[in-house]
C-alpha cells in the first residue's frame, strides 16, 4: 500500500459475482451489494454518477450489513463504458525532461484517447500481447467527470468531478510510434492496462491537489512524485478539453504519470509475467496488477 495513506472515504466499486455484472460499497467488514438494491433505478455506477447521486449512494451503504466477502469478487473497472477515456501525456516536469530535446513545456496538455477494452480492474492481470515484450508502466490519478460541461472555467472545472481513482495506463513501447505520428496503437493492446480499484467521492481540492502518486514493481519504488507539481493541473486539463468537446457524467480524464516507467532506465526494463504492479495514491488506495502473457 506504498503511498495510498489511510482511506478514510467512501469506496464504491464495480465487479462481477456470480456471472453478473454488480456494483456495491466496500467496507472493514465486507461488501455492500448496492446494485442489488438500486440497480433497477442505477443498472450501474455511470449511471449513479450521470444521476447525481454517487455520493447519496455511499452514504446509504455505510449503513447497510455486507452481503459479500471481497475475496469471492472480480474488480470490474469502476466505471463501466464510458463514453470517453481521455489521456494527459507528459504532465510532470521531470517527464518533460526525459525527452531530452531541449524543449521547455509545452503551452499545452498533450492529449490521446484509449479504449474501455484495454483496461482491466484492480488484481486482474496485464496481458503481454505477442507481438512485443516492451509492456511499461504508468501511474497516474484518474479524475471522473460527474456534470456535463462545454467551455468550462478553470474557476468552475472541479465542480465537474463526481470521483477518483487510479490508473496504470500500460503502454506497448514500441508501437507507440510504428508509423509516422501517432501513439493509439501502442496505448491500446487489449487489457494492457487497468483502472481502480473503486471510485472515491470527490468532495473538495484537498484531495488531489499536492498528493503523493507512487508506482512499484515487485516493491521496488519506480515513480514518485506529487500532483502539486504536475504542469497542468486538475482544473486546466478538464477546461483545456471542454473546450472541443462535451465532457459527460462517467467520462474519464486519465492525468499524466511521473518519470521513472521502465522505458526510461538503462537497459530498458520491462514488465514480464509474473511481475506486480502497485499504483497509489494518499486518499485514494492502490491499484494492484500481475502480469501474464498473451494467451
Amino acid at each position: 500500500m506504498s503511498g495510498a495513506g489511510e482511506i478514510t472515504r467512501p469506496r464504491l466499486t464495480g465487479f462481477f459475482h456470480g456471472g453478473a455484472r454488480r456494483y456495491g460499497l466496500l467496507t472493514e467488514s465486507g461488501l455492500v451489494d448496492l446494485s442489488a438494491r438500486y440497480g433497477r433505478v442505477y443498472p450501474t455506477l455511470r449511471a449513479a454518477i450521470g444521476a447525481g447521486r454517487l455520493a447519496e449512494l455511499a452514504k446509504a451503504g455505510l449503513g447497510m450489513a455486507p452481503d459479500i466477502d471481497p475475496g469471492e469478487i472480480t474488480f470490474d473497472l469502476p466505471v463501466p463504458d464510458p463514453e470517453k477515456i481521455i489521456c494527459v501525456g507528459v504532465n510532470y516536469p521531470d517527464r518533460n525532461a526525459e525527452y531530452k530535446d531541449g524543449q521547455d513545456a509545452p503551452p499545452n496538455p498533450s492529449l490521446f484517447v484509449r479504449f474501455p477494452r484495454s483496461f482491466v480492474g484492480h488484481d486482474v492481470p496485464l496481458v503481454r500481447p505477442t507481438v512485443s515484450e516492451k509492456l511499461d508502466y504508468e501511474g497516474e490519478v484518474v479524475i471522473v467527470i460527474g456534470r456535463a460541461g462545454r467551455h468550462i472555467a478553470e474557476a468552475d472545472a472541479l465542480d465537474h468531478v463526481a470521483a477518483l481513482t487510479l490508473c496504470n495506463e500500460g503502454t506497448l513501447r514500441d508501437w507507440v510510434r510504428h508509423a509516422k505520428f501517432n501513439v493509439t496503437q501502442g496505448k491500446n493492446f487489449d487489457a494492457s492496462g487497468s483502472m481502480g480499484p473503486w471510485l472515491v467521492p470527490y468532495d473538495d481540492e484537498a484531495q488531489i491537489a499536492d498528493i503523493r502518486l507512487t508506482t512499484t514493481v515487485n516493491g521496488e519504488v519506480r515513480q514518485d512524485d506529487r500532483t502539486g507539481r504536475m504542469l497542468f493541473s486538475f482544473r486546466r486539463i478538464i477546461a483545456y478539453v471542454s473546450t472541443f468537446t462535451m465532457l459527460v457524467p462517467g467520462d474519464i480524464i486519465v492525468t499524466g504519470t511521473p518519470t521513472g516507467a521502465g522505458a526510461r532506465f538503462d537497459p530498458p526494463i520491462w514488465l514480464k509475467p509474473g511481475d506486480v504492479v502497485e499504483v497509489s495514491a494518499e486518499g485514494i488506495g492502490t491499484l494492484r496488477n500481475g502480469v501474464r502473457d498473451e494467451a
